[in-house]
Order: structure tokens, then sequence, then C-alpha cells
């Protein structure tokens, strides 16, 4: 990735990143630029807070002359930016650690120069949050009083520039506390935003402390602490280094950040990014430019992806670490670099999903862990409110969920109706939607079978979510009436949810398909109890069957047996197909699947490539090889900024994280499909897209191979007993 001319503004910025740092990388007006963000900053309101700006100025100017290079060495995962101006040749580069939370920015140059170091904060003061500013935090429209994203310390200290925010006492975790009836458990409640404090320092040898400005980019007016070369220099290295923790005192956050290494060579994040290319990938090269650019656009999405691997949180899908100004991305929002639209610590799990995924066929498990545990850590919140909303057992996630396990304020409902239940979201997007958990349980499964991952530690997780399906639908049912089961003994699943689209839903498919395939893998575990087989081999045979409808003539998949009112543009009359596998290749009722794909007018309204849309994948898995490569490139297009992969906003922001991980799906299913110990190379390939491509399946295997001219020339399986597994698609 190659740029011969300076950005314009941060919109036209560069990711760079590793371990849990992003940072957005660019040149203006020949000064050199860095957003700072990282896993897991959230402020009191759960807005998740950059960490600062930091500007580079050289004197006299290398990038005040004709010849300009910004490079991202992908293979290495750094950025290399270069000037040269008159006899003046200067280089810099810019890397995150991999294993330590420290920025580095190597300057080098033909001849002494000066350098200017600049922390550039707008969170020099508290700062009152009006309106639409409210979405970037977990207050939303509905505001209870007056928002205020409150001042950061920021100081000179011994020659470095310190900055930190540290939470106040009262949080939005207790105003949720309150506001849906847990006050008397509050003590019991997980509650990751007390104590948080995170911020960072940056120095370099040869700087020392000069002066302070002020000044305004774009609409969001900052303040500066200025570090500058005690004399002029010819290497220059300047290191940030960043630290989040739940401290009881700033005093002890410094400590530990002062520990923290920074003195590490690049050598070890090399080899980690080169081992990660090698892991997994996929190139085309073929006369159909956009199946080039697909390719090309999944390396530099699972690049960003690859800068949160060892987060504390997971990759938020609304921008991951990349989010830049926002009137950027819509002149109406003129608000600080902090702003991204659907929150900071609410986690969309509709949306997380696509995020995760791909990771599965691209080898990426340890970067899973962060998405797992983020349920793990809510376990407890979410069984505890469901015991006090309903009395019985499980635990019940929310679709809007905060990073505290509860639902999300503003969508929970503040003006609701005085006897209405206390368990429930009083929205009409999300009311009953609680399946998508199950997808997470469902990764959480597969990474033990494809990478042989011990997942014993999630079971209590998987069993508990599954719980509340049992206990809620039965305990609904016994409301109604004598009976708990209908008259073939199975659940009766309503009211439910058909994604946010079919609501009030008797039997969704979707609910159905995900419980139905989560009981059958959870059954597979070698290490249950009798107890336990016994426990979920009843509650399979409850799981009542996925209903038809017919159009024209063509029995289709039904979202659901019934529902009220359609709310949004999904189609989980195919989640039968993805996730969840139950119709595919090789399979009965493939023709049935298709028809849902081809007649039904839902599905054919809401198809799109945009966003969290995942046609792409569905065509792909039917192996309808012309819908799957026409959805899947225009997805995977370059996305109209200056960094190609920078999508959005869609149905949610810039970066659109859930738009690249959709486009991964797609592209990955249409190469390699699984099915118990089966694997099914090119089964919606188009013959005239030459690959070379690495693959993950089931069983710890990888598959590599490479197609020329419609022939497969090589193939490399690992290990080479699962060679009789594979069929080729073809022809």
């Amino acid at each position: 990735m190659v740029w011969n001319t300076q950005s314009i503004n941060s919109s036209e910025s560069m990711p760079v990143g590793g371990g849990d740092i992003g940072l957005n990388l660019w040149v203006e007006n020949g000064n050199v630029y860095l957003y700072l963000s990282k896993s897991g900053t959230f402020d009191e309101n759960n807005t998740l807070l950059k960490l600062g700006r930091v500007k580079l100025k050289l004197s006299p100017n290398p990038f005040q002359g004709k010849t300009f290079r910004q490079e991202l060495i992908l293979k290495d995962g750094y950025a290399q930016i270069s000037g040269e101006n008159g006899k003046l040749n200067t280089k810099i580069s810019v890397w995150a650690d991999v294993f330590n939370p420290v920025i580095h920015l190597d300057i080098k140059s033909s001849q002494n120069i000066t350098t200017e170091a600049s922390y550039e904060s707008w969170r020099f003061e508290d700062r009152i949050t009006k309106g639409k500013e409210n979405n970037q935090n977990s207050y939303k429209w509905a505001p209870k009083g007056i928002v205020k994203t409150f001042e950061d310390e920021i100081a000179f200290k011994n020659n470095t520039v310190q900055f930190f925010h540290q939470n106040k006492p009262e949080t939005v975790f207790d105003i949720t506390v309150k506001q849906q009836g847990l006050d008397d458990r509050k003590t019991e409640l997980f509650n990751p935003l007390k104590n948080l404090i995170f911020g960072g320092k940056i120095q370099g040898d040869n700087l020392i402390q000069a002066r302070n400005y002020e000044g305004v980019y774009l609409s969001t007016p900052f303040k500066a602490w200025v570090l500058k070369s005690k004399k002029p220099s010819n290497a220059t290295s300047i290191t940030i280094t960043l630290n989040t923790g739940t401290e009881t005192s700033a005093k002890q956050w410094e400590q530990s950040l002062n520990v923290i290494n920074n003195k590490n060579s690049q050598k070890a994040s090399i080899k980690w990014w080169n081992d990660y290319w090698k892991r997994s990938f996929i190139y085309i090269n073929s006369k159909d430019e956009s199946a080039n650019q697909s390719a090309k656009n999944y390396q530099l999405f699972r690049y960003m992806l690859g800068c949160n691997a060892f987060g504390k949180y997971p990759t938020k899908f609304n921008g991951g670490l990349f989010t830049f100004d926002p009137q950027l991305t819509d002149t109406a929002l003129n608000y600080t670099p902090d702003f991204r639209n659907w929150g900071g610590g609410t986690h969309t799990a509709q949306n997380q999903r696509l995020v995760y995924w791909p990771m599965l066929k691209s080898g990426d498990f340890e970067m899973m862990k962060a998405q797992f545990d983020f349920y793990l850590n809510l376990l407890k919140n979410a069984e505890i409110r469901t015991e006090s909303a309903w009395g019985h057992k499980g635990a019940g996630f929310t679709e809007q969920l905060e990073n505290f396990g509860l639902p999300n304020p503003a969508e929970y409902g503040w003006k609701r109706p005085a006897d209405f239940n206390k368990g429930m979201e009083y929205n009409a997007w999300l009311e009953y939607e609680w399946d998508t958990v199950l997808e997470f349980c469902m990764m959480i499964l597969e990474t033990g079978r494809y990478n042989g991952n011990h997942i014993e530690k999630y079971l209590p997780l998987i069993e508990s979510s599954l719980t509340f399906f049992k206990e809620h639908y039965t305990y609904l049912a016994k409301q109604r009436g004598a009976k708990a089961l209908d008259a073939d003994g199975h659940l009766v699943l309503y009211p439910g949810s058909g994604a946010e689209t079919y609501k009030m839903a008797y039997n969704s498919t979707s609910t159905i398909a995900a419980l139905k395939t989560v009981l059958e893998r959870l059954l597979e575990q070698p290490n249950l109890s009798e107890k336990q087989k016994t426990e979920w081999s009843a509650m399979l045979k409850i799981i009542p069957s996925i209903s038809f409808r017919v159009f024209d003539g063509h029995t289709t998949i039904a979202p659901a047996k019934l529902w009220e009112r359609i709310n949004n543009t999904e189609s989980p009359q195919l989640y039968p197909v993805y996730p969840w596998g139950i119709y595919g290749m090789g399979k009965p009722g493939l023709d049935t699947a298709i028809n849902t794909f081809k007649y039904d007018t839902d599905v054919l309204k809401f198809r799109s490539y945009v966003g969290w849309k995942q046609d792409n994948i569905f065509a792909a898995r039917l192996g309808l090889t012309e819908d799957a490569a026409k959805l899947t490139t225009a997805k995977l297009k370059d996305s109209g900024r200056r960094f190609p992969a920078f999508w959005g906003p869609g149905f949610d922001w810039v970066p659109d994280h859930n738009w690249g991980g959709s486009g991964m799906i797609g592209l990955q299913e249409m190469l390699m499909q699984v099915d118990g110990k089966k694997i099914y190379l090119f089964p919606a390939w188009p013959k005239d897209w030459d690959v070379h491509f690495k693959l993950h399946a089931p069983y710890q295997t990888t598959v590599e191979g490479q197609l020329k001219n419609g022939k497969l020339v090589d193939l490399q399986v690992l290990p080479a007993s699962r060679k009789a597994d594979i069929k080729i698609m073809i022809e």
C-alpha cells in the first residue's frame, strides 16, 4: 500500500497497529499525525475514548520537497514515511509493539534536523455532549440529565508528556443498574468501568519539554504539549507508552506505566506479523479486476483485525480501533474524534458475530478469545438479571449489550409502562431477540473442532445460554395456560424474534436452527457427564421443527411459523444455511434453501451487499457461483476512501468492520466449505479466477491450493490423511 502524495485530512489516514493498539497515520501540510487508540478505554459514559493525537513537525522539513512516500509494509506490520527536500532525505518508521503497549516512531535523516513531538488533546476540559453526539456513549438519544465527557489529566513530567483519564466513582453502570431494578444485587455485579484509568506518556531520546499551544483541527479545539529536540540530530526515537488498568489511584497507574518495557526491538513484532500472513491467505490473479481487488481488500481488512489480536476487549464492529473525525463521515456531525455511531461499550451482537466468524477459516483462533471472554465475563450478570426479572435460571443476553452484561439503557427504555416486565427491553426492534449469543457459543465449539482448543471453561456459558431458552419459554407457556409444551411435545418459542426483522414471532427459524445446532454440537463434547448428556438430549427432543412457506409453487424456508410485523431487512429464513449449516452442499433440502434465496419476496427485497448484509455468504453456501461472485466483489470493492478497506458507514460507522467481516466470510465460503469431516473446495468459485489460498478446516487441518486456468495445479493438505476428505467442486 503506497501513497505518493500527502493526505488532505484524517479521513485519508492509514491504519497501523499491533497487539491491542490502533493508529490512524497521515501526513498533512508537511506534518505527521497519529490518532492513538487502544482496546478497552471506556469512560464514565461508556464512550470508547481515543488516547489523543500526536503531531510531528521536522525542521528543516523533508516533507515540503518534491518527493514523498507513505507505505504500509503489510508483511512486517508497520508503516514508513519518507521525503526528500533538496539534499535532505528523511525516513520515519511507525510501528506498534505486538507484545507491549508501546508505539515507536523512529526518525532517521541524512542531516541533522530538529524534531517537535506534540501531544494534542481535545479533552483538556470537560465537554457537555448534546443531541446525536451521545450516540458515542451508552445514553444515546435518552440522556439522563447533563452528560459530560470529563477532562483528562495532562502534564509535562521529567521531559515526557503524561496523560490519563480516570473514571469518576459514578458511571453509566450505576445509572443502568438502578434503571433496571437491580440495586439490591449491585454488589454482586461485574463492573468493568469501576476504577478504570487509561492513558500513557510520550518521550524521546534528545527530547525535552518545550511549550504549549492551542488550535482547532477541523471543528474541534485542542491544546498541545510540545517536546522538542535538545539539539538537532540525524536520528531520534520516540516512544508512546500506553497503559490501561483498574487502579485505586493515579499513582498506582503511573507506577505500572513506568515499568512497561519500551526498549524492545522490532524483531519479535515483525516475526509475529510474518507468521500471521503465512497462517492464512487468499491471493487472486484474474482478468476480472474486481476479483483481484476483493482479495487485496480481504488482506487489508485482516490486517486491521490483527491489530487487536491481544486486546482485552473484542474488535468493535463500528470502527474497531480506526475511527477518525466524524464530520468526514457525515458533515452534520461536528464532534470530536471520540465519536462513533452505536456506542463504545455497547456491543451489538448481530454485528459483532460477523467480525469474528471469518477467524475460524483464517486460523486466527487466538484473536477470538477476547470475544469469547467478553461473554464469559458477563455470564454472572446475565444470570442475576434473568433470576431477578423472571425467577428462573439461565443467562439471558440481549442484542444491544453493555460491557457489563445489561441491556443498553436507552434501548431498555426510560419511558416504560409501570407494569412492563423489568427483564424486557421496551423496544420494537430488540424485544425478544436473545438468540445471537448462540452464534458465539457455536464459535467456541468450533474452535474446539478446528484447533483442538480446550473449551471447558466456556461450557458454563454455553449451558446457561441454552438453559435460558428452555426455562424462559416453559415459564411463558405456563403463564398462558396449563401445558408447558405444544401438542407434539415441543417448546413454544413465543414471543420470539427472527433476527431484528420478523417481530413477535412464533417459532422463529433462526432461534430453532441455533438451538438445534448448538445442542447437537454440545452433545459431541467428550467430557460431558451422563447427567449433562441426559439433560441436553432431552432438550434437543423438545426443539420444534423449522416451518416452510410456498412462493409460486416453490417450497421455501419460512422465517417463523407466524409473526406480527416486519421491522428490519435481514433474512433469518436463510440462517439455517449460514451460520447454522443445516442446509448446504451435499445435504438434503438444498433445493428448498435455493428456492428461498431465489423466490422469497422478502429475501429478494432485502438483498444488498452493504454493511452487515449476508447475501454474498448465503449465495456461496448454496453453490450459486454467479451470485456469490457478484455480491462478494461488490462488498469487497474499494471503499471509495483513500484506504480501500475503510468501508461504511453502511448501517453503522466508518470503518465498518461487519462489512469487512461479511466480505471475508463470503470469499472464504466461495473457496472452501466444511461439513463434519468433508471439505468442499471451490463450491462457488468462478473458473477464471486463478487463486492461491491457504485456509483452515476442522480437526487441525490446513488446506493450501493453487487454481490456474480452471485446474487445480497444487494441493497441500496437512495432515496428509485429510486429503481423502476433500471433494473438488470445480469441473
